[in-house]
């Protein structure tokens, strides 16, 4: 269950958070001001795989698990809810989650993340983080050039997963 509560957060922790890197205080600032605070209780999901989405999230406090679904979707009556664990994340490593959704306006989230604890998540709204981006090239290139770091770092990882699987799939065929 959600519950809004107010943004007293310490600015070096934010910095902690890769997403901000190399921005001072007062950059961070300008973030912490349109934060929305979010707590989940354990097994509450925080983003479904597929919905629409427009924000980012950072984990503030917890642990979450990211699934994905192991069919596609070809039609409505499809009902294979199967899902593969991609992984799990802890308040401890600063994860944030939820970017693809900030680049397209009718983005669908590619994985599900479920509390695993309790949690406390703070997203930012993809029109507010586009304001600070706009209003402060600065702040907008050093966030921009984090979050591509990020995604490129996880490409790199899911094409080595995908190497993986089509090597195991192809051997499998082989034998």
């Amino acid at each position: 269950m959600k519950q809004k509560n107010t943004c007293n957060y310490d600015k070096r922790i934010l910095g902690e958070y890769e997403i901000f890197s190399e921005l001072t205080e007062d950059q961070i600032d300008k973030f912490c001001k349109v934060i929305i605070p979010i707590r989940f209780m354990k097994g509450d999901t925080i983003i479904r795989e597929g919905e629409k989405g427009n924000s980012i999230l950072l984990l503030l406090d917890g642990k979450v698990d990211i699934t994905q679904a192991l069919t596609l979707k070809t039609d409505t009556t499809q009902s294979d809810t199967r899902e593969k664990s991609l992984l799990s994340l802890s308040s401890e490593t600063h994860p944030f989650f939820g970017e693809m959704s900030l680049f397209s306006e009718n983005d669908l989230r590619t994985a599900t993340v479920k509390a695993g604890t309790v949690c406390s998540v703070a997203r930012i709204e993809r029109g507010e983080f586009f304001h600070i981006c706009n209003t402060y090239p600065e702040i907008g290139n050093k966030v921009m050039r984090n979050i591509a770091q990020v995604l490129s770092r996880r490409l790199k990882q899911a094409n080595q997963n995908v190497l993986k699987l089509t090597t195991a799939f192809s051997l499998i065929i082989e034998s």
